[in-house]
């Protein structure tokens, strides 16, 4: 049996091929302008890459912000659910998750089956998610792939209060100008990220082992402040930015 999984998020598109319980191929897009398209483009690719024809695949479910743009999918389903399934697949002990996506953060409790105990969300302000510090990066004139690094190098996190992606530029921005160190400020963003995703976590109480989904799990400054917040650590597996896909195709593969 072979089933397909598409997460269309804000920013990126990811497609994961599970095959007879096995995953078999993983694939990340830019999502671009044209959701619809960047779902085609990302299922046709990696079919394509496998070998394999259409008419192989036995189910498609598609999950993430762009979900119910994804019209060729037999299913969708929410990417709560997804993340929780793909984690657990990834490590089957692990109780909580924080996955911080392009326009959404979100916090999930599991049970021991992967199932969804509990869950908060953040998708009605850009703070605290991948727009946010794509926002940062470009008032640092620096790319965003290097954010972790720098931040590690800091000595002293420059202090971002607002909780306002807009108000929080603008204190960036007053920061640089006063000569205050770039890691520095990086840093700040990054501890004023963790804070806000923290404070919406309390609300269920996370627990360990926990796991980091998401793009945003790339960056090592923002792991290590959600650990210095949080006090446990925290794992993030190589396939921390397709595991909505992976759980959408273990679904597909559960329901066909």
């Amino acid at each position: 049996m072979i089933t397909v999984g598409i997460d269309v998020g804000s920013i990126t598109t990811k497609a994961a091929v599970i095959k007879d319980g096995k995953l078999i191929s993983d694939k990340v897009t830019p999502t671009g302008y044209n959701a619809q398209g960047a779902g085609v483009k990302i299922y046709e690719t990696i079919i394509a890459e496998l070998g394999l024809k259409a008419s192989a695949v036995d189910k498609i479910i598609s999950t993430g912000y762009g979900r119910n743009s994804v019209t060729f999918a037999h299913k969708t389903v929410t990417e709560i659910t997804c993340h929780a399934v793909g984690a657990h697949f990834l490590n089957a002990d692990v109780r909580s998750i924080i996955d911080i996506g392009g326009q959404d953060s979100k916090a999930i409790v599991l049970d021991e089956n992967g199932g969804v105990k509990d869950f908060a969300m953040n998708d009605k302000c850009a703070a605290g998610t991948g727009r946010f510090l794509e926002v940062m990066a470009r008032a640092l004139e620096i790319d965003i792939n290097d954010f972790g690094g720098v931040s590690l190098k800091a000595d002293a996190p420059s202090k971002i209060s607002s909780l306002c992606t807009v108000f929080a530029e603008s204190e960036v921005i007053s920061l640089i100008s006063k000569g205050e160190k770039r890691e520095n400020i990086i840093a700040g963003i990054h501890e004023s990220i963790a804070s806000r995703v923290v404070a919406m976590a309390g609300r269920i109480g996370l627990s360990a082992p926990m796991m980091m989904t998401g793009g945003v799990a790339k960056n090592k400054g923002v792991v290590g402040a959600l650990e210095k917040k949080t006090g446990f650590r925290i794992e993030v597996s190589e396939k921390a930015q397709v595991t909505g896909a992976i759980g959408a195709a273990l679904i597909a593969s559960f329901q066909s």
